[in-house]
């Protein structure tokens, strides 16, 4: 529990530390200035204030953080103290900067944590070959073979291994499931078959299809290279058809997961090993730098909508009116938040 604690906060703390670290470092190379650097939410518990004025602090709370800037404020007076170093006084490319960098150091930073995960413990195949099928199970029974590579469930395209297990999490099981696959041999072959209802010891009814899907390691920095690209590349793809399923109705609201869910996923990987822990790093990084982009307010993508709108009218928006719709946007994410945590601590029972 204590180790699970540590490895929870500093997860999110470096993911965070990257995040607010993006967003910090091209605002003093745009000219802008910074009242703080905080990682960590509610009481100062240590602080640092350098000679720009620039005060660093870590907080009580180990959950978020956040970079204060010249301008966010509509404070006038406060921002004549600041005149020439405000956010509003940059062009809109450079706020664009600021405002992108947040994210854009999560997908680096992912990057990276891939990259070392394979030049470690080797870099898995992202191909979605079929490692092996169960005896006695549909996929089995239908005639879906070993090796085989899955192009399509159902109507959906599979370019990447992870692609399997998601179409296989979105799709509706009870009902019969359709895998266009190419065998060793060149052709293409099509099948339908019908999962299989299992129950097990707590009464959760499960659909199993008998498909074992185990990546070949290969060693290498080439190797490790191609792997980071590629699992990046797929794990953007989930968090887009997970996003578009949540509109859909293909996921429900009910399964987000908010910290206390992420706190039992990092508990449960870390009886994997470290390669897990690094892999579920590069996940957790690369959705927060997904969803900070939505174009929702309150987030760097509402903001940069903003910096859109100015671009196509000429003019800012209204500064009370932006900063109204990102109070309210703020608002609507903390009761999603509340929500969200609610349903994990009920999933925990």
């Amino acid at each position: 529990m204590i180790l699970t604690l540590i490895l929870f906060i500093i997860i999110l703390g470096l993911i965070v530390l990257v995040h607010e670290g993006g967003h910090f470092l091209f605002a003093k190379l745009t000219g802008v200035h910074v009242y703080e650097f905080s990682i960590g939410m509610g009481p100062v518990l240590l602080k640092h204030i350098a000679k720009d004025k620039t005060q660093y602090s870590i907080r009580a709370i180990p959950i978020g953080g956040f970079v204060s800037l010249a301008g966010e404020e509509i404070d006038e007076e406060e921002r004549k103290k600041t005149k020439g170093h405000n956010l509003q006084d940059k062009s809109v490319f450079q706020r664009f900067l600021v405002m992108f960098m947040g994210v854009g150091n999560n997908f680096i930073f992912a990057f990276l944590i891939l990259l070392l995960a394979g030049l470690i413990y080797g870099a898995p195949s992202t191909t979605p070959i079929i490692s092996d099928v169960t005896e006695g199970y549909p996929a089995q029974q239908v005639g879906i073979e070993k090796g085989d590579i899955v192009k399509k469930i159902n109507n959906h395209k599979v370019k990447y291994l992870e692609d399997i297990s998601l179409y296989l999490t979105i799709e509706n099981l009870s009902k019969p499931v359709t895998f266009e696959v190419k065998k060793s041999s060149g052709q293409e072959a099509k099948y339908t078959l019908t999962p299989q209802k299992e129950t097990d010891s707590e009464g959760n009814t499960k659909y199993a299809i008998g498909v074992v899907l185990k990546p070949e390691i290969n060693k290498g920095f080439v190797s490790s290279i191609k792997y980071a690209f590629n699992e990046e590349k797929a794990i953007f793809k989930q968090m887009f058809v997970v996003l578009g399923s949540l509109f859909t109705g293909g996921v429900k609201v009910s399964q987000l997961s908010g910290p206390v869910g992420i706190f039992n996923i990092v508990g449960q990987t870390k009886e994997v090993g470290l390669a897990a822990l690094l892999s579920l790093t590069a996940l957790l990084s690369i959705n927060v730098g997904v969803i900070n982009l939505l174009p929702f307010p309150a987030f760097d993508g509402g903001r940069i909508l903003f910096l859109i709108i100015e671009k196509i009218k000429g003019s800012p928006v209204d500064a009370k009116i932006e900063n109204t719709i990102h109070s309210i946007g703020f608002i609507l994410l903390i009761l999603l938040m509340i929500y969200v945590t609610f349903n994990d601590i009920l999933k925990l029972f």
